[in-house]
């Protein structure tokens, strides 16, 4: 039986758990409409560019949470806080580790070259965002470089083994590790 669905966002949202269990490539318009219990009508109502549409919709909305919650606070708000509310965010948006980093799910298939600007941009910005709030705290540029494309990387793996070894409490205490390593550097400038 197909579903009856209103809101673009409420669409949107479904068939964003359809690509992060099945990436680009393994959602087909077959398996969407399964899995989403939405017709090939509906989906082509809201989305008439198909899964192209779909993708780069999905894209801009997860870039919009992450310029609302994570870059805009690192550029913009105390560093400190920024930086706490960082690692707070992280936990909550990837679900401990079970849920998957679209955006470096994309960069690691064929969708990269499809997407190549929004997901280099996506990793840029979170980099610099970072390591502006850490130079706001007293940490070198060229620390605050090699700290933040650390612990970007961290996060990203930290979710890939996540996710490979079932075990949650593996990207918690990857996050722990992280954000203790950037409050000790933040520390040891006082």
């Amino acid at each position: 039986m197909t579903r009856t669905v209103f809101e673009k966002s409420d669409v949107t949202s479904l068939v964003t758990e359809v690509f992060r269990e099945l990436g680009y490539e393994g959602a087909s318009m077959s398996k969407i409409t399964a899995r989403t219990r939405l017709s090939k009508g509906s989906l082509y109502h809201f989305f008439p560019g198909g899964k192209d549409q779909m993708a780069a919709e999905i894209l801009a909305h997860i870039d919009q949470w992450f310029i609302s919650n994570i870059y805009e606070p690192l550029e913009k708000h105390d560093p400190r806080a920024a930086i706490d509310h960082m690692w707070q965010e992280v936990d909550s948006y990837f679900q401990s580790g079970q849920r998957i980093c679209l955006i470096g799910a994309f960069a690691l298939d064929e969708t990269r070259d499809r997407f190549a600007i929004v997901i280099r941009q996506y990793f840029i910005r979170w980099i610099e965002a970072l390591s502006a709030a850490l130079v706001r705290t007293g940490v070198s540029q060229e620390a605050a470089d090699q700290i933040s494309e650390e612990t970007i990387a961290g996060i990203q793996g930290g979710l890939i083994l996540s996710r490979a070894l079932h075990d949650e409490s593996f990207f918690e205490r990857t996050l722990a590790n992280l954000a203790q390593r950037v409050s000790k550097t933040i520390a040891d400038l006082q």
